[in-house]
């Protein structure tokens, strides 16, 4: 591919992924899979690194997807809040492994928990109650999302405690379970509206309407994963989660301590399976770094954190019928087929377009 064809595909790849995101964050409504979104991105990555000429400041690449809104007010993150970086192999588990090893130059332990499929949040408390909420946004600035979230009984609005700082940050994630995802797609189908494609986006939906009364009766639910602040209680990354947990925070109730790699691998494996009785959809196992100092030395990209990644498990496969495909030829006379499909539910999207 010379560098004539590679703009031409690099320009593609970024105007289909950002129609994605759009669809994915603000409309809520993704009609292709995650599997197939990543693939995507990786393409998009791989000819950047092979055309370093070609890279631009907005690619998709270089940001997170953006679910800000006009109808909120915007204000900024005091910390970014950045995407992970994902991976659905052993090959680049293991190089992530060596990359922070060689970093830490000792024995890395890590935290790991099941990736919770929902919408991120993060939650502002100053002196115990809690501030404001906003949503990821752009990764800088996101939508002020407070009178919602005072809607869902799982979040403090204050602590009974004594010993948390004067101001602190808890990041989560939003979510409906399975169970009262059902119910409120049957109520739907009674009035004739139209159904959710899966919990995530019901629970981002739901975080974005303007009514909190009509987002009480959604039942969400949130379970937080990570704190920030200037004085944090301590150290690593899993003592400050038993601290909040102290505080009344909901935690993932299965997040491990892991000592070294093949601990996390083991992790791993067992909840490919385990993760199906849980009542909140899971894709995956994320792995942070404990150390908050070895954190710190990790430092981040442009859009992702070098100290986490996300383990995904394989993309569901799902038999449909091939209804036509379009064929968009480019300037240079590249032709980039596309498959328009019989709708069919996989992993949780019903898809309908896909790259062939």
């Amino acid at each position: 591919m010379n560098i004539s064809e590679a703009k031409e595909r690099i320009e593609w790849l970024r105007r289909e992924i950002n129609e994605h995101n759009k669809r994915y964050y603000v409309l809520n409504q993704p009609v292709i899979s995650d599997f197939e979104y990543d693939s995507l991105i990786r393409e998009l990555e791989n000819l950047e690194k092979k055309f370093p000429e070609l890279i631009t400041e907005d690619s998709p690449t270089r940001k997170v997807g953006s679910d800000i809104m006009r109808e909120f007010v915007q204000y900024e993150h005091k910390y970014p809040m950045l995407s992970l970086s994902n991976t659905y192999s052993e090959e680049e588990l293991n190089e992530f492994h060596r990359k922070v090893s060689e970093i830490a130059e000792e024995e890395v332990h890590y935290v790991c928990e099941p990736k919770f499929d929902g919408a991120s949040i993060s939650l502002i408390y100053q002196n115990g109650r809690l501030l404001r909420a906003l949503t990821r946004g752009d990764g800088y600035i996101g939508d002020d999302v407070t009178r919602n979230i005072r809607t869902i009984k799982s979040i403090p609005l204050s602590i009974n405690k004594s010993d948390y700082p004067e101001e602190f940050i808890i990041r989560g994630e939003i979510l409906m379970s399975r169970p009262v995802f059902d119910e409120l797609n049957r109520e739907r189908a009674s009035e004739g509206l139209p159904l959710f494609a899966n919990p995530r986006n019901a629970a981002a939906g739901t975080l974005k309407l303007l009514d909190p009364k009509i987002v009480a009766q959604r039942k969400l639910d949130c379970i937080l994963y990570y704190l920030l602040g200037e004085e944090l209680p301590c150290k690593t990354h899993f003592d400050n989660l038993m601290k909040i947990k102290e505080w009344g925070f909901r935690i993932p109730e299965n997040i491990k301590l892991c000592y070294g790699i093949d601990e996390v691998k083991s992790f791993i494996d067992f909840w490919e399976e385990g993760r199906k009785s849980l009542i909140f959809d899971t894709d995956g196992v994320v792995i942070k770094v404990n150390s908050l100092l070895l954190q710190k030395k990790l430092g981040s990209t442009a859009k992702s954190p070098r100290w986490a990644i996300a383990y995904k498990y394989k993309a569901e496969q799902a038999l449909t019928r091939l209804l036509s495909i379009d064929f968009q030829v480019g300037r240079t006379g590249i032709v980039t087929p596309v498959a328009n499909l019989e709708p069919v539910s996989l992993g949780g999207t019903t898809v309908k377009r896909a790259s062939i």
